[in-house]
């Protein structure tokens, strides 16, 4: 069925600080739940380092695996800012100093462009301009590779230049159930029996713990929204014969 169609993507998280831990990464996070509101499911995510050869070998993966790949990183103005040279050396394509972002940087600038801000400048030969709505030049697109910021707050603003672009497939829907003071080992077999009954929905247990106790979040994933609404009875029903008293739908997803 059309409406069951699976829309796939990668993020490719580019640079040294990442690795070191020096800076965290929080745009895996917003980008996955961006996607999902348009259908697309992240399915993979790497982090590489500065390295022309790593980037390169994981962008050709990624964008040959999946529908869509979003870089994140590394299209400043310093000489380790290598992610465009990378893209375009994936692609077999040269790099151009595209005029819209040169005048974008004249019209800030003025005409003095040095040679770090015109490195911001540059493109792949075919790639079209991401909007940058927050501060400093765009980002681009390249067949189905996005190529944002790694700067958070304006990787969220570029990301809304790239819904608009995307074919995505059916959304995911969940649902979570949560169950107090039981452990994993009493609700395995029941989890376990609901989700053989429902290879095409994703189930799963999330355990936490507090001063106040213990439980997990079990949470039903699918396309489908009548079978996720089933799949969550089920597991009610199962859960209270393994001898589960007290379980609570959230509207959390």
């Amino acid at each position: 069925m059309a409406s069951q169609q699976r829309v796939t993507a990668a993020v490719l998280i580019i640079g040294d600080e990442i690795l070191s831990g020096r800076t965290q990464d929080t745009n895996l996070n917003a980008i996955a739940r961006y996607l999902g509101t348009h259908g697309v499911e992240v399915a993979e995510a790497r982090v590489v380092g500065d390295d022309e050869d790593e980037i390169v070998a994981a962008v050709n993966h990624l964008r040959d695996r999946y529908d869509y790949l979003v870089t994140t990183g590394g299209i400043g103005p310093t000489h380790d800012d290598i992610t465009a040279d990378c893209v375009a050396k994936a692609f077999g394509v040269a790099l151009h100093e595209h005029p819209e972002i040169i005048a974008m940087m004249e019209a800030r600038w003025g005409y003095e462009l040095n040679a770090a801000r015109r490195r911001m400048a540059r493109v792949p030969e075919g790639g079209t301009l991401v909007k940058n709505p927050v501060q400093g030049p765009p980002g681009f697109q390249i067949g189905n590779v996005f190529v944002l910021a790694g700067v958070p707050s304006i990787m969220r603003g570029m990301l809304e230049d790239v819904g608009h672009r995307l074919k995505g497939g059916a959304v995911v829907i969940s649902r979570t159930l949560r169950v107090d003071g039981s452990g994993e080992g009493v609700i395995a077999a029941p989890l376990e029996g609901v989700a053989k009954a429902h290879p095409d929905l994703s189930l799963g247990s999330y355990p936490f713990f507090s001063n106040e106790g213990y439980g997990s979040n079990l949470v039903v994933r699918g396309r489908d929204a009548d079978e996720v609404a089933r799949a969550l009875d089920e597991l009610e029903t199962a859960l209270a014969g393994a001898g589960v008293a007290r379980m609570e739908r959230l509207d959390i997803s």
